[in-house]
């Protein structure tokens, strides 16, 4: 296909022409289609009925002999955290299990380090203008967290491997008000991002002018592979310590998208300090996680290799809707030159990138054809895209007719938006 911002000005008005024909017999299927939010399909939910009930019948003892039914046990279940240490990189010991939402304790820790300052500051976060660093294109709901706590997020450009380094070490080093950065290690949300092992050796390694700078490690698709290879990211926890930074990173993950997502665990992991940091900070808060959930995980994936078998379900869910929008992107919009986007290994998005300029009347366009998006910039701090280029694309939820339907909508609104800036742009030029 010929590249759109090539072709002569008879050529261009053909193809806009075509392009909106098609987008207009599109449009007029009326049809209702939601690539929006990440969120798991009912076949991915149905795969953990079983913790609908107690597995293994009425036995509310867990191995150490607690009753799950009662008060206790604020670290959550040993035998829980024991499943996911390969995961997170720490023993037991330094890991935390909570309730359902680890957005909830990224939250909280933030919310706590503002009030009362974290293990190495010298004061609570919020005695100065704390700042932090947010990698572009990232998750809106991190954007959110600090939007809410007045905390002023620097945009920091990825690069394919993780957030640009020079210029984040430069940052660090230079301002001690950068309190953190925020992280999505392992297929990235929306990018797809694979941390190498060089980007997190600097993170751990880098000087920072504030003593209780923290990463905040959001590895939320650590275990959601989409292809055979298991992409493996080196230890944070092991490579902070290693150069003298132990409390650095604050890891977070949990089995939202490996469970059910409105019902599953929370995770921490950590240093020694900042664990008994947090467990100090929560015990005001609560006296115990809900240890039947915690439970009824541990008696459904029993152990890492079932937990790695349950997510290989999920892969086989998955990869032919992440495929189908691969083929379709391809056959409608490869060689023209007006977007590009992402193949993702794993995790739960596609990050489409269309001509500067058009992301905001594509997702448009797709609203009039009935098709949901993200809002135009969500995928940066304030809901502001500097070039106004990038778009989220979420197959996980839909049924794969309706992906391939949903791609088929947005390629084709695409299409339309950028021969429409084209032509916008030749007629301004005479």
């Amino acid at each position: 296909m010929s590249d759109v911002r090539r072709l002569g000005p008879t050529e261009l008005k053909r193809f806009h022409d075509e392009a909106t024909q098609q987008f207009d017999a599109f449009k007029s299927r009326k049809l209702t289609l939601n690539l929006g939010r990440g969120k798991p399909s009912p076949e991915q939910l149905d795969l953990c009925h079983q913790l609908l009930t107690l597995p293994g019948g009425a036995d509310f003892t867990a191995a150490d002999g607690t009753d799950c039914r009662n008060y206790g046990g604020l670290q959550g279940l040993p035998e829980l955290r024991a499943i996911f240490a390969d995961t997170l990189g720490a023993p037991i010991e330094r890991i935390i299990a909570g309730n359902n939402s680890s957005l909830a304790v990224m939250h909280d820790s933030i919310a706590w380090a503002m009030l009362h300052g974290v293990p190495g500051g010298a004061a609570p976060w919020s005695k100065g203008t704390p700042a932090f660093l947010c990698p572009v294109p990232g998750y809106d709901r991190h954007f959110t967290i600090c939007e809410g706590f007045g905390i002023r997020m620097i945009p920091v450009p990825l690069t394919g491997s993780g957030p640009d380094m020079d210029v984040v070490e430069k940052l660090v080093a230079a301002d001690d008000q950068i309190k953190g950065i925020w992280c999505i290690p392992k297929y990235s949300n929306p990018t797809g991002e694979i941390y190498s092992n060089e980007t997190i050796e600097r993170l751990a390694a880098m000087k920072t002018r504030a003593t209780d700078f923290r990463l905040l490690w959001d590895n939320a698709y650590a275990v959601h592979h989409l292809t055979s290879a298991q992409h493996e990211i080196a230890n944070v926890l092991e490579l902070c310590q290693r150069h003298g930074h132990a409390d650095r990173a604050f890891v977070f993950a949990s089995t939202s998208k490996i469970t059910y997502a409105g019902g599953g665990i929370s995770l921490f992991a950590s240093s020694d300090a900042n664990v008994k940091w947090l467990m100090k900070q929560m015990e005001r808060q609560s006296i115990g996680p809900d240890k039947m959930n915690h439970l009824r995980h541990v008696r459904l994936l029993k152990d890492p290799a079932g937990l790695m078998a349950l997510m290989a379900h999920h892969a086989a869910i998955l990869k032919p809707k992440f495929d189908a929008v691969d083929h379709i992107f391809t056959e409608l919009l490869a060689g023209t030159g007006v977007a590009t986007w992402t193949k993702p290994a794993g995790g739960y998005f596609v990050s489409l990138d269309v001509m500067d300029g058009c992301a905001r009347r594509v997702i448009e366009l797709g609203k009039q054809a009935g098709i949901t998006v993200v809002p135009p910039g969500a995928t940066f701090p304030q809901g502001k895209d500097p070039d106004d280029r990038n778009i989220r694309v979420a197959p996980s939820f839909p049924g794969l007719d309706e992906v391939k339907q949903a791609a088929t909508g947005l390629a084709l609104a695409t299409r339309v938006a950028a021969a429409e800036k084209i032509l916008s742009g030749a007629q301004q030029a005479v």
